[in-house]
């Protein structure tokens, strides 16, 4: 017989279950998510970043008019700057698009070659691929230098935290081989396929490594151990101390007062 103040046990498979308590695993995995939405900008981020390429290929594609698809995606570039400060977000992502796609338009007017268009951008991958490993093998991977500041941690993680700083060293070296195989895609193409055929690829190649990017990111870091709050930690520290100099100032007036008695009494 069962109290009635217990839940009476059942076997019915149908019946709802009480939700479970989040493990620490659980926590890590959706505090690590988060840092990693804010840090690339979230699927707004990858609407702002393939959106001007996307419009300068596809007008490109229709009347082979370099000036006219250079102007529209510069204009769209700006206009996602626009809306980002009237809505006062941020404008990290939105302002990254903007200098890409001012420098392609700069090269290609240039050379009058609207495949120079790309070619900045590709670069700057090429240089970012090579960034993430050498800076992997000095014992900083880059990676860590990018989502240090959004975890709280800074730079803790590379003498206090070595199996966080692992878990950095393996996702810049995914963020480095990922990309340099992308280069190894689009440098070929730059100088055997036509306008339209190399920027189709490349809009076709913004997306799917950068996510895969981001998921080997986020399960590497999903299973390191927490970072070291450092700003909690000097908060802390901030608190100690005062409260060492007010208990350093009430012992010191207790003293004045004890002798202040004593002195009346002779």
């Amino acid at each position: 017989m069962t109290s009635p103040d217990e839940p009476a046990a059942t076997t019915d498979p149908t019946a709802p279950r009480p939700p479970t308590a989040p493990t620490p695993e659980s926590d890590a995995k959706a505090v690590t998510e988060a840092a990693l939405f804010e840090a690339f900008g979230g699927v707004r981020g990858m609407v702002e970043t393939v959106l001007p390429g996307l419009l300068f290929v596809t007008i490109f594609t229709i009347n082979k008019d370099l000036h006219t698809s250079a102007i529209a995606a510069l204009v769209v570039s700006l206009l996602l700057v626009v809306v980002r400060l009237i809505r006062r977000d941020t404008v990290k992502h939105a302002f990254s698009g903007v200098f890409g796609v001012a420098f392609g338009v700069v090269f290609a007017m240039m050379t009058g070659n609207a495949k120079d268009f790309y070619l900045p951008g590709m670069l700057y991958t090429l240089g970012l691929a090579l960034a993430y490993i050498i800076t992997t093998l000095a014992g900083v991977p880059l990676i860590g230098l990018i989502l240090g500041p959004v975890f709280k941690e800074n730079l803790s993680w590379r003498t206090r935290n070595p199996g966080r700083k692992k878990a950095y060293a393996k996702a810049s070296w995914a963020w480095g081989l990922i990309l340099l195989a992308k280069c190894a895609i689009l440098f070929p193409l730059y100088w055997w396929a036509d306008t339209a055929q190399l920027g189709w690829v490349l809009i076709a190649l913004k997306i799917p490594p950068f996510l895969l990017a981001v998921y080997l990111t986020w399960v590497f870091l999903a299973k390191a151990p927490a970072p070291i709050d450092v700003f909690a930690e000097m908060e802390a520290e901030e608190q100690a101390e005062k409260e060492r100099l007010a208990a350093a100032t009430a012992t010191a007036g207790t003293g004045n007062g004890t002798g202040e008695r004593a002195r009346h009494r002779r």
